[in-house]
């Protein structure tokens, strides 16, 4: 299948400015094409990785990849999918977030690239220029009609964020003239944001460029993708999201998830998905693959091991012996090596040092294992909570002080989620 093909098969293509132009543009010469990502905090998480993926499989196929980091449009706030106004962050905090997401694109975008960022124009132009520039390209009328626009029409939508659209646009007629860049890629909410750069290239050179969008990414309880079951972000900053649990969040996906991450996170051949998640294969195994072609993604590939390996030691392996076996970029169980630890939350010692202590349920939902202290005591009542391999059994069972050495307790909950507590 050619290069349009496979981002269908895998799932990437949701809207589209017209998809038998596209895949001619992709399959009759090398495009130049484009993803943003705005710096409106200082790591990526699991959630904004579709693209990217996304980038990587037209990279492969020869194409030309322009990751924009928004430190202009960062200073307004894209009001698209959100019900109020994002909180404005300083000068200086978007620019610290510009080069932390410069820094973990580039371990996923390589070789021929161009990184830039929209402040090298946007922050150049005059307002007045601005206005005689586009100003009269763009229909109000238009523009109220987006949704991005109208779901927030009813709560209020600031004149600062009803401009994005516009500067999301300059970016595409920017990027179009100075580096001659062909296609935007962007999440299905950018649907209207897109459409609006296409029309402003048009308008201005004449020339025809296309937006393809990807599908808003669900879990299979229908909640945005890349969330523990604490309710946490699974960050690719691993002082926030240890490798460890990176790899785990990965290994537990729901079974009928598989497919379509593998799809979606691996560079697994299409048909090698569909032969490890048929019906009757060992389910766990294709999320080991999965779990592996993911951390080493993000991670390196040594991270992978080392987490694959911890998580067998204390789990087992689904392959008896110890390996993954495909064309899965970590081959096999290393000899050796030190386990990835068990990640560690620090919890202030004064509060277990009251009289009343501190219930196992408000620990396990400070450590991120639950999403409340109601969550936690159900776990409890279901028999499926243990400190130091000993269960607890009790509900409203208490922590003190004098329970927690110096090493710290190791607090599980289910089977395969692990937390150390340590009192600080």
């Amino acid at each position: 299948m050619n290069i349009f093909q496979e981002l269908k098969a895998r799932g990437f293509c949701f809207q589209s400015t017209g998809e038998e132009e596209i895949e001619k543009l992709l399959t009759t010469g090398r495009v130049k094409f484009y993803v943003g990502f705005d710096p409106t905090g200082s790591s990526l998480h699991v959630g904004h990785l579709l693209p990217v993926m996304a980038m990587r499989l037209l990279q492969k196929a020869g194409h030309t990849p322009i990751v924009l980091v928004g430190g202009a449009t960062a200073r307004i706030g894209d009001p698209s999918g959100k019900q109020t106004a994002r909180p404005m962050m300083t000068i200086d905090e978007i620019n610290r977030n510009v080069e932390c997401l410069r820094g973990q694109l580039s371990r996923f975008i390589t070789g021929d690239v161009h990184f830039v960022n929209n402040a090298d124009w946007l922050c150049r132009i005059g307002y007045i220029d601005m206005l005689r520039e586009v100003g009269t390209i763009f229909s109000v009328n238009r523009m109220l009609t987006q949704e991005s626009v109208k779901m927030r029409l009813e709560n209020g939508l600031s004149f600062l964020e009803f401009n994005y659209s516009i500067l999301q646009a300059y970016d595409f007629w920017t990027l179009n003239r100075e580096l001659d860049c062909e296609l935007q890629l962007g999440g299905q909410d950018q649907w209207g944001n897109m459409v609006a750069g296409t029309e402003l290239v048009r308008r201005k050179s004449g020339r025809t460029v296309h937006a393809m969008t990807i599908p808003l990414l669900l879990d299979a309880s229908g909640n945005k993708f890349g969330k523990t079951a604490g309710g946490r972000n699974v960050w690719l900053d691993t002082e926030r999201t240890p490798v460890f649990d990176y790899y785990q969040f990965w290994r537990n996906c729901d079974d009928s998830e598989v497919r379509r991450l593998l799809l979606y996170f691996s560079s697994l051949p299409v048909a090698e998905v569909d032969a490890l998640t048929a019906p009757g294969s060992n389910i766990n195994r294709a999320k080991e693959i999965l779990a592996c072609e993911a951390t080493a993604l993000a991670h390196g590939e040594a991270a992978a091991r080392e987490a694959f390996a911890a998580a067998g030691r204390r789990f087992g392996f689904a392959d008896p012996e110890g390996r993954v076996t495909t064309t899965s970029r970590v081959a096999a169980l290393p000899e050796g090596g030190a386990a990835a630890e068990i990640p560690v939350v620090k919890l202030p010692r004064m509060e277990f040092e009251q009289d009343s202590g501190v219930t196992v349920a408000k620990v396990l939902m400070l450590a991120g294992l639950v999403r409340s202290s109601s969550d936690g005591r159900r776990l409890i009542q279901g028999n499926a909570v243990a400190i130091d391999d000993v269960k607890v059994t009790e509900p409203a069972a208490v922590l003190r002080a004098s329970d927690i050495p110096a090493s710290g307790i190791v607090l599980r909950a289910g089977k395969k989620n692990f937390r150390r507590i340590v009192l600080e």
